[in-house]
């Protein structure tokens, strides 16, 4: 083999061509184009079981201080979670079945949480967080509720509405 011939084949060795580069670039991209909403998606799960969590903390406290003052605390702030955020920045909702009036009347609370058939789905405190969109309304049905994290059958389930 020549020398001319030897430095030609050299040269056609060291690099990639236009199109190995682009095959590489499209093989990466598709596999990330798999992989993102797969991350997604458990980032969104993990949020969900760490939500769900801290519910059935506050859960606990609260019924501790029923249990010590034999009432439910008025808000959040009585039993010192009121700047208790959910995983998604917005503060947990709560809200108690019954309240006394000034007039010292125990009263039923208006706003409670309604399942599929508009009945009540607790009969002692609403406890929930307001999901990824930060919005929600008292019906299960309302679409701004589908994505709320609640307490709900006086804490026999905690999930989902979208799962109830």
């Amino acid at each position: 083999m020549n020398r001319k011939m030897a430095s030609y084949i050299r040269k056609e060795t060291l690099g990639f061509t236009l199109i190995e580069l682009m095959i590489v670039i499209a093989i990466i991209g598709t596999l990330s184009a798999i992989a993102v909403p797969i991350f997604s998606q458990y980032v969104e799960r993990t949020k969900i079981s760490k939500t769900k969590i801290e519910i059935r903390t506050i859960e606990k406290e609260i019924l501790s201080f029923f249990i010590i003052n034999n009432r439910y605390p008025e808000d959040l702030a009585e039993i010192g979670l009121e700047n208790m955020l959910d995983n998604y920045g917005n503060p947990y909702q709560y809200q108690p079945s019954t309240y006394i009036d000034k007039n010292g009347k125990v009263k039923k609370s208006t706003g409670t949480r309604k399942d599929h058939n508009l009945v009540p789905v607790n009969t002692d405190f609403d406890l929930y967080s307001m999901g990824k969109d930060g919005k929600s309304t008292p019906p299960f049905t309302a679409k701004a509720s589908r994505d709320d994290i609640v307490r709900a059958n006086n804490g026999m389930f905690i999930g989902l509405v979208s799962s109830y």
